[in-house]
């Protein structure tokens, strides 16, 4: 069976990428924050865990030491407080963190690495953005993947091992961060509190975290390399998403819009595609 080593597993998508790879034939050692094993709930699946106080701290020799035996690294580990992750230093480090663990892995003589981007990292376009779309981040969080995803293209090439870049788009679901859209407004609206929110003219292109996690695994078992949008296809406004949600209650009458003041740099339209 190959061993897989995933970091982030307590996160909002590493948790259903550990679902995943449960299903599979597969053995899952986990790079863990010390103190939140207790979140991983069984050991289904799970060879080993390995702790420490901060991942992205470590030096590639002790990554190279937590990989002795990986076949496949998926790198799901990244500083993502709602609010404040796009601006904040601690997008330095994450990147200083991620390239000591590919230092490390690829010493450990680990086969293929998976790594986590963002939509982010492409200049925005009224168009959807393809794998080929030029990149141009406007944030420290989206310049740090960015950054990653130049850095070990050439790296892990050089190093023959194989590499799958996964560029997110706008993800919801299960354990999400109740700073977030979604869980935001479904919060005030079971609170029976009105729902403040902007214009919502924003298109963006959502999917499910679980449907997420699906693509990333079948990317990585199908062998997939280079980069790999995961996204829905589909564009829809924040004003529509809000709609929806509201319905399910039949509480229309509870968002307020235009109450927020418009994000002047939050780009109109953010829509994957699913091909070329």
């Amino acid at each position: 069976m190959k061993v897989i080593l995933l970091t982030g597993a307590t996160g909002f998508v590493g948790d259903q990428l550990l679902r995943e790879l449960r299903e599979g034939a597969y053995q899952i050692r986990l790079v863990l924050r010390k103190g939140s094993q207790s979140r991983i709930g069984n050991m289904k699946g799970i060879e080993s865990v390995i702790t420490t106080p901060d991942l992205f701290s470590e030096s590639s020799l002790w990554w190279g030491k937590a990989c002795e035996g990986v076949d496949t690294v998926i790198h799901s580990a990244w500083y993502a407080e709602p609010g404040k992750y796009l601006q904040s230093d601690v997008n330095l480090d994450c990147l200083i963190g991620t390239m000591n663990l590919v230092k490390g892995a690829a010493v450990a003589g680990i086969k293929k690495f998976v790594g986590l981007g963002t939509c982010l990292e492409y200049a925005m376009s009224d168009k959807p953005l393809t794998v080929d779309s030029p990149l141009e981040p406007l944030s420290p969080y989206a310049a740090a993947k960015a950054a990653s995803f130049i850095f070990l293209s050439e790296y892990l090439r050089f190093k023959k091992i194989d590499f799958l870049w996964c560029r997110l788009f706008y993800l919801y679901g299960e354990n999400e961060d109740a700073r977030r859209l979604v869980p935001y407004i479904r919060h005030k609206i079971m609170s029976n509190e009105p729902v403040e929110l902007t214009s919502g003219n924003q298109i963006r292109d959502f999917l499910d975290v679980k449907d997420a996690a699906k693509a990333i695994i079948q990317a990585m078992e199908e062998n997939v390399f280079g980069c790999k949008n995961i996204c829905s296809g589909v564009g829809i406004s924040v004003r529509e998403l809000a709609e929806r949600i509201a319905d399910e209650f039949g509480r229309r009458d509870l968002l307020r819009f235009g109450v927020r003041q418009e994000n002047l740099i939050d780009p109109p339209y953010v829509v994957g595609s699913r091909g070329k």
